[in-house]
């Protein structure tokens, strides 16, 4: 069973405000945010070869994907690489 610690962070208060803001329009907590974009950011680390993509690192950094992105596209291509 996994323990829950407390942890004290010291932000900028618009970014706190921002990111409450998007946890509540998404039902999630502030701290299970953190504690999923911490986790994604161990887990790249841990392993290499599984990548995120750029749709999901957009979704959690709020950057802009490029105009001509094709998500069909690149969902293939995740596809194709996975079951090659």
């Amino acid at each position: 069973m996994l323990m829950n610690t407390k942890l004290t962070l010291n932000l900028n208060a618009e970014i706190i405000h921002e990111a409450k803001t998007y946890a509540k329009s998404h039902q999630v907590s502030l701290s299970k945010l953190i504690e999923n974009y911490l986790n994604s950011l161990i887990s790249e680390k841990r392993n290499d070869e599984d990548q995120i993509s750029d749709f999901v690192k957009s979704m959690s950094t709020k950057t802009k994907l490029p105009a001509n992105f094709d998500a069909q596209k690149e969902r293939l291509t995740h596809l194709e690489k996975k079951y090659k």
